[in-house]
């Protein structure tokens, strides 16, 4: 076989894990507020000490949550910054801080995938070609196909707002979708019990994006999911209240 096929198994160093494992730790003390804005965590030293591993491994650690903007490292140590500060990657944590996600991030996630959708959609439908545009409409169809099964439906809201997002075109809100998506709904599928749209109402939110697409209407396929999202919120805050 030769080099160029031959494929090493990469062992991950020991400090490299007990970094993660401390970054985890230290970052959700910050995020829980156990420190200050402005204030210093204890020392490499003392951090090693604590965690009974090498000052590697704190250091490392250390340059994992000033990545988060969480720390500013100094001369003197690392001191706490504010989290409004932070990197959107602290989200995420944040929703798993708890046994149960907190109900007003969890709000705010769905106003913003609510906005971002809106932005979407009223700049990709005006530019749509008939191509696309059969497309879209195919995808509704199978949506209305499959009003009987939220499980099933789901996949394929996502694949048409995916569709949506590529003739939209815009890099940054892509990036800034994947990012919170990736962060949100794997812990909100953990939620129990899960927000179910009714049938009736998913059957007017197909309705309107058809219309919107069939008329080039962005803003009708926009006004479609403002509706579909304010269900969605006040639905998941009655499944936080009650989980």
């Amino acid at each position: 076989m030769s080099p160029m096929n031959s494929i090493t198994p990469i062992t991950v160093p020991p400090t490299m894990t007990r970094s993660h494992e401390i970054a985890g730790v230290l970052r959700d003390e910050i995020l829980r507020g156990q420190f200050r804005p402005g204030e210093r965590l204890p020392s490499e030293r003392d951090l090693a000490a604590r965690f009974g591993a090498s000052r590697g491994a704190v250091r490392e650690a250390l340059s994992q949550i000033e990545q988060l903007r969480l720390i500013d490292i100094q001369p003197g140590g690392a001191r706490i910054k504010e989290v409004n500060d932070a990197s959107i990657a602290v989200l995420g944590p944040l929703l798993g801080l708890g046994s149960v996600p907190d109900a007003g991030l969890v709000d705010q996630f769905l106003d913003t995938f609510s906005a971002l959708a809106r932005f979407t959609a009223t700049r990709a439908i005006p530019r749509i070609t008939e191509t696309q545009r059969t497309d879209l409409l195919a995808q509704l169809n199978a949506m209305a196909d499959d009003l009987g099964s939220v499980e099933s439906l789901q996949p394929k809201m996502r694949a048409f707002l995916l569709t949506l997002d590529r003739i939209a075109d815009n890099l940054v809100v892509r990036l800034i979708s994947n990012d919170l998506q990736a962060q949100f709904v794997e812990r909100m599928l953990l939620l129990h019990p899960r927000p179910s749209l009714k049938p009736e109402s998913l059957q007017a939110l197909i309705s309107g994006m058809r219309l919107g697409v069939e008329n080039g209407d962005g803003e009708g396929v926009a006004a479609a999911l403002d509706i579909h999202f304010l269900s969605m919120r006040a639905l998941v805050a009655q499944a936080l209240a009650s989980a």
